[in-house]
């Protein structure tokens, strides 16, 4: 048994989510991935998978070995890619997705950098607050904001941001300040529709466990940039990202409320398909980005 591939087969089914989804990713046929992971199973003598008609789920050892193999493959699969990355210049179109709020603020000044530095790349940027399917709709790479990753794609971090509750100085002196998330339901609040539960702020709890926190929304849009000038018009208190704010905390135009309630970070990921046979030209923007926002980014400071 090629133990190498059994690995990669076995974590594709699992960050598919399916034996003919991997397959297809692994351009093979079904029954060949059912006999790596039949084999791989019998190899450590553990169950990995549990199997209907309808869905897979792991095993108590089969999420155990997925998450120590995702690391694993991942480093072969970046040497592999190193190995050969001097025979290969960066050249031609990159299609990007990108948050619009982020994409206009933070990565418009840095597109002209990049292509300055790599001129046989065409970048083709698409900004939407929609998570795209990076496969089914053609993209190389996707910048997105999340706090739990990606299940079924390669994610390099690049930044952190965090929500914060803020308002301008005009809320605050017309209804005064919220002591606690509690008191959010009795001031107004913008809702942010892309998110799970619009109506719900999250917060960590002393022991910095998340906590939900039910607010009373007059006011709800799918565009942060929109968030933002409900918040600045002093009519509503909102739950914005500090790289969206951080300009209108530093310079006064928003105060943030509740500083002693802290609220969970997120990550600003590069996320693209798969390390495997990694295209020059999707390293060479991964590297950039992952250079461009080094260290502590200005919206933090």
């Amino acid at each position: 048994m090629d133990r190498l591939r059994a690995f990669e087969v076995f974590t594709t089914v699992v960050a598919r989510n399916g034996f003919a989804r991997a397959a297809d990713a692994l351009d093979t046929s079904p029954a060949n991935v059912t006999r790596y992971v039949a084999d791989l199973e019998a190899h450590l003598g553990a169950r990995l998978l549990n199997r209907t008609s309808r869905r897979i789920s792991l095993t108590e050892a089969g999420a155990a070995l997925y998450e120590r193999l995702r690391n694993v493959l991942d480093d072969v699969a970046e040497a592999e890619a190193a190995a050969g990355a001097d025979s290969r210049a960066p050249h031609g179109r990159l299609r990007i997705n990108a948050p619009l709020s982020f994409g206009v603020l933070h990565l418009a000044p840095l597109w002209p950098r990049f292509m300055t530095a790599y001129p046989d790349v065409d970048l083709d940027i698409n900004l939407s607050d929609r998570v795209v399917d990076l496969v089914e709709e053609g993209f190389d790479l996707a910048i997105r904001i999340s706090r739990g990753g990606s299940q079924t794609h390669v994610a390099r971090k690049l930044a952190t941001s965090h929500n914060i509750v803020c308002a301008a100085p005009d809320y605050v002196a017309a209804h005064g300040a919220p002591a606690s998330p509690a008191d959010l339901e009795q001031h107004a609040c913008v809702a942010y529709t892309q998110t799970p539960a619009p109506d719900e702020w999250q917060f960590l709890d002393a022991s910095g466990q998340p906590y939900a926190a039910r607010i009373r929304s007059r006011f709800a849009a799918n565009n942060g940039d929109t968030v933002r000038a409900m918040a600045l018009s002093g009519l509503a208190i909102a739950w914005l990202p500090t790289f969206l704010a951080g300009d209108d905390l530093r310079a006064g135009r928003l105060v943030r409320l509740m500083p002693d309630h802290a609220q969970p970070p997120i990550d600003i990921l590069a996320v693209y398909p798969s390390r495997r046979h990694l295209s020059a030209k999707v390293r060479a923007m991964v590297d950039f980005l992952a250079d461009a926002f080094r260290g502590i980014p200005a919206w933090e400071r």
